[in-house]
């Protein structure tokens, strides 16, 4: 998969901080805003490798 660049926004609420990819719609969340973007690369990870199959992003081949 071609590496992509993403904005991520991280704010605190209710005592956690919230991460939220803004391109793709994915959040998450952690005990410190190191911990909240850690879990968020992770999340965007597994919804790409599970976009990519369906054909919900397009490919290297289809150029």
């Amino acid at each position: 998969m071609t590496p992509l660049n993403l904005a991520a926004k991280i704010w605190e609420e209710e005592g956690a901080y919230v991460s939220r990819c803004t391109e793709l719609e994915v959040a998450s969340c952690g005990k410190t805003p190191e911990e909240a973007l850690s879990n968020l690369k992770e999340a965007v990870e597994l919804y790409l490798e599970n976009a990519e199959d369906p054909g919900l992003l397009p490919s290297a081949k289809n150029g």
